[in-house]
């Protein structure tokens, strides 16, 4: 699938944009059953923005109950301080996560197939393992910005294996808040693995998160950043260690994507990693 020029840019760069790769009437498929769950969704007297700006506006438990489930978490402005919308529900919405490709058909069958688990192969996962998926909606006006990160952060393994796989089910542009990433920025010295700045952590028995400091290096300027500006039904694949970021939404439009994390089933995955699976609801992989 993947060409020698594109597989030499996959191991420079740490991120690949394939046009195309989910057609228009599977992209239709889930923007239509998102939009189902929205409206399905009943918000209670603890709503729970999500907000990667202030990680204290989700609470622990809310997220920690998304693992294994289907939740829909609010933009943090679709809110007033006492917790009523101040805009309309189907535009309130940050994201849906974060078992989506287990638990809802019609996202089980887009996570899933041969073309998903070859690239996977190319890309060198052998036994891949899909921990999270989650609808971003990116809201038109209020979509919030996603301030400099790594996934690797978010699921920590040993070695390094996670991968993100983030298909645009819109257009993604500069006014809508598409992707900045740093080219190269997953790579350390001679070809080495770069560094992991900080790691989410979990106490289980507390049931609390924390992020954690793990390296001094500091986050690219925008300057060193580059825009990922892409079509709807685009997969865009990165490296967990590769520096990503993307801007505030201020335009008409929304910016509808949805990720899938990924890792290799040969690594370690960390017992701190927030995001854990009970014995009865085991990790998948991609075919």
């Amino acid at each position: 699938m993947l060409s020698p020029t594109e597989l030499d840019t996959w191991q420079r760069d740490g991120f690949l944009m394939l046009p195309g790769f989910k057609s228009a009437a599977e992209v239709a498929a889930v923007c239509r059953r998102a939009c189902d769950i929205v409206a399905a969704f009943k918000p209670g007297v603890n709503n729970s923005r999500f907000s990667t700006r202030d990680r204290s506006q989700v609470t622990d438990a809310a997220l920690l109950a998304s693992a294994e489930a289907v939740h829909c978490f609010f933009e943090e402005e679709a809110l007033d301080a006492e917790g009523r919308l101040l805009v309309p529900k189907d535009r309130s919405i940050n994201k849906i996560g974060h078992a989506l490709h287990d638990r809802d058909a019609v996202f089980d069958a887009f996570s899933h197939g041969p073309a998903l688990a070859e690239l996977a192969r190319e890309l060198g996962l052998l036994q891949p393992q899909v921990w999270q998926s989650q609808v971003i909606f990116k809201q038109p006006h209020i979509g919030g910005e996603v301030g400099w990160h790594q996934d690797a952060s978010f699921f920590v393994t040993t070695p390094q294996t996670v991968t993100t796989f983030w298909f645009a089910l819109e257009d993604a542009t500069l006014d809508n808040g598409c992707l900045w990433v740093m080219p190269g920025g997953h790579r350390g010295e001679n070809g080495a693995n770069g560094v992991l700045r900080e790691q989410y952590c979990c106490d289980h028995g507390a049931g609390t998160l924390r992020m954690q400091a793990l390296d001094t290096t500091p986050w690219p300027t925008m300057a060193e950043a580059v825009p990922l500006p892409v079509a709807a039904g685009t997969l865009v694949v990165f490296h967990g260690l590769l520096p990503h970021c993307s801007a505030p939404n201020r335009s008409a439009n929304s910016r509808l994507a949805y990720t899938l994390h990924v890792t290799d089933a040969s690594a370690a995955y960390a017992a701190e990693n927030w995001l854990q699976r009970s014995a009865g609801f085991p990790v998948r992989g991609l075919a």
